[in-house]
């Protein structure tokens, strides 16, 4: 899946599959600007910040299990999110400083450390990486991901897969070869 946000017209986070297909809002109301996104894979949830709302919120992946982590003047300005562990890590664009935040409860946050010019946070931890089954993209015999020549996309599964052209190319009519 791919996880998304939007405040356009009307403001959402969003999902859909890999190629697009399956477009789905996981929260429309009571949002204003969500901007950065973080995801707990394990538990499946979705964590975000609406910097017009100064907030951090969470929901399951279904839009239910709704509520705010903090809210207020204290996390203003932050951009970039990352869960790790007991934790939200994110950056205040104003100060340049990595905020760790409680993410059951919003307390504890403490500022870590001052960083140059940061817009985003990311935590790399072996415990964060999700083990790869094999999928529908895999590089066939001709080395060609999932059978197409161009770009593969997972679909609904890791079993299912589109294939698409890069730009100037069309799909041919066997829905794998790029014209």
């Amino acid at each position: 899946k791919l996880f998304f946000t939007d405040y356009g017209n009307a403001a959402k986070v969003e999902k859909c599959d890999m190629d697009g297909m399956n477009r789905t809002w996981i929260v429309d109301s009571k949002i204003e600007q969500p901007t950065a996104l973080a995801l707990d894979l394990i538990n499946k949830y979705v964590y975000w910040v609406d910097i017009y709302l100064d907030s951090v919120e969470v929901a399951d992946y279904q839009g239910r299990k709704r509520h705010t982590i903090i809210k207020g003047r204290q996390i203003r300005h932050l951009c970039g999110l990352a869960v790790f562990e007991n934790y939200l890590y994110t950056v205040n664009s104003d100060n340049l400083s990595i905020l760790r935040i409680n993410r059951y409860n919003g307390s504890d946050v403490q500022a870590l450390a001052r960083v140059d010019n940061a817009k985003e946070i990311r935590v790399y931890q072996k415990r964060t990486q999700t083990a790869v089954k094999s999928h529908a993209c895999e590089v066939d015999p001709y080395g060609m991901p999932g059978g197409c020549s161009h770009i593969c996309l997972l679909s609904s599964s890791y079993k299912a897969r589109t294939c698409r052209c890069r730009t100037g190319f069309i799909l041919g009519s066997d829905g794998r070869s790029c014209k």
